[in-house]
């Protein structure tokens, strides 16, 4: 399977509690729902298209449980048979139990344990959110495609999905539209490292 991240992100790259205010205020973060103003029915009927792609889901801890009390109780959505029908993998050393069938708690090594998912057979292993797992799999080079949705807001504080001191990642552009809300949805596949070079600029 190809390991695709989904991520919703500000313009200044901040990936923390996009959904509401209440979504994740740890850290005393305060500025949740920055995203939701700028949804449209354009990016609900592209998102669809990319969950058609996909075979299974990877958490982190923090989204799966978001995920798991939310989407059980959303029956009438139309991506609810999708994400609660199709196999799911959270990494996490703390979880003892998960409960939002099927879900198969990953632990312990977690690259190598998400290198072995994805030579089983498939289409995409599916990453929604989880921010540090998905920056820990960008370095380790397990990543094959970013979808970045990036809302046209600069929220000033909050994760970011590209901190300081992070590992570099080459990145080549494969698409890109804008919908009428706003969003700036950007798709890359990974190249590894990135290149660099020197300015020749003419006199």
């Amino acid at each position: 399977m190809r390991l695709v991240l989904q991520e919703f992100l500000s313009l200044d790259g901040v990936y923390q509690g996009p959904g509401a205010p209440d979504e994740d205020t740890s850290d005393g973060f305060e500025r949740g729902g920055w995203f939701v103003p700028h949804l449209d029915e354009e990016f609900e009927r592209l998102a669809g298209t990319w969950l058609d792609q996909a075979d299974a889901f990877l958490f982190g801890r923090r989204t799966y449980l978001n995920f798991a009390r939310d989407w059980p109780k959303m029956t009438e959505h139309p991506f609810a048979p999708i994400l609660n029908g199709l196999p799911k993998f959270v990494a996490s050393d703390s979880l003892d139990a998960a409960d939002w069938d099927p879900t198969t708690i990953l632990s312990g090594d977690i690259p190598a344990r998400v290198a072995e998912l994805k030579r089983q057979p498939g289409r995409e292993l599916q990453i929604h959110g989880s921010g540090r797992l998905a920056r820990s799999l960008l370095a380790a080079g397990l990543i094959d495609e970013l979808r970045l949705a990036i809302a046209p807001v600069v929220v000033g504080e909050g994760r970011r999905l590209f901190p300081d001191g992070g590992a570099p990642a080459g990145l080549r552009l494969l698409s890109n539209v804008t919908t009428p809300g706003g969003l700036a949805i950007h798709v890359y596949e990974s190249t590894g490292r990135p290149q660099y070079g020197t300015y020749g600029g003419t006199a």
